[in-house]
């Protein structure tokens, strides 16, 4: 099953015109206009990983507003990312507090829970962020939603989910390597083989994805694929639990 949580919209937070990472930005008299000069100068940082620096913008964006959901959450994403998982939550928080109703905020808060194998708890955001019809990046929390209702071992609902998601966006590469491993599992392999090829024309491969395409190429006698996969993995994966698996695949 794959690890991927799709985090959405860093870009989002960002509140117009260029983001700038200069130490001060420039002053402005306007407070709103000086706690979103600050969040951009945060996020500017944050973007190129640089998590120490991005904090001091940050809260000085909430000296000004501590209500701020863009200071709020681009705080909890850079605590996040620093593995202070308290603060994070706490910022999470904070930026659902000033917006219940924020599907990126939700869709994000659901991937940090889905991190700290809190299922349940994320399967509960994903469900309300899913709910925002007019979210650009809908088809991203269905596939999250998909992949908490596999953790929690409801495969029909996951399927349903990761199915919503490739009808909303047909181009989304999780959801069909999900579903194509789904299928595997049920010995459909036609429908896993065609989930399987849509994903390879749109995704880099993995270990997990290129030991998928190894089993079913050899179910379909696609040798050419079933090498091609096989050596990939060999390559670029040689001490994964799948190479091994392939190994012994070879020597059975």
């Amino acid at each position: 099953m794959s690890k991927h949580i799709v985090v959405i919209g860093l870009m989002a937070l960002l509140l117009g015109g260029c983001v700038t990472t200069s130490d001060q930005p420039q002053r402005k008299t306007n407070p709103n206009e000086a706690r979103d000069a600050y969040v951009q100068l945060g996020l500017g940082y944050l973007q190129k990983g640089e998590t120490e620096r991005a904090k001091a913008p940050l809260s000085e964006a909430l000296k000004i507003d501590p209500r701020s959901e863009s200071a709020n959450v681009a705080l909890a994403l850079v605590f996040q990312q620093e593995g202070e998982n308290k603060l994070a939550e706490k910022h999470f928080r904070a930026a659902l507090a000033s917006s219940p109703n924020n599907a990126r905020i939700l869709n994000n808060y659901g991937a940090f829970l889905m991190d700290q194998e809190r299922y349940d708890d994320a399967l509960g955001y994903f469900q309300k962020a899913s709910e925002d019809t007019f979210y650009v990046e809908r088809s991203r929390v269905f596939e999250n939603l998909g992949l908490a209702y596999r953790r929690l071992g409801n495969t029909e609902d996951a399927k349903a989910s990761f199915e919503r998601a490739l009808r909303l966006n047909s181009r989304q590469p999780l959801a069909l390597l999900e579903l194509a491993q789904m299928e595997f599992e049920a010995e459909n392999f036609v429908p896993a083989w065609n989930h399987y090829l849509g994903f390879t024309q749109m995704s880099a491969q993995n270990a997990s994805s290129l030991w998928l395409g190894v089993q079913l190429a050899r179910r379909f006698n696609d040798h050419n694929r079933a090498a091609s996969y096989a050596l990939q993995l060999r390559r670029l994966y040689p001490a994964t639990p799948e190479a091994r698996a392939l190994l012994e695949s070879e020597s059975s």
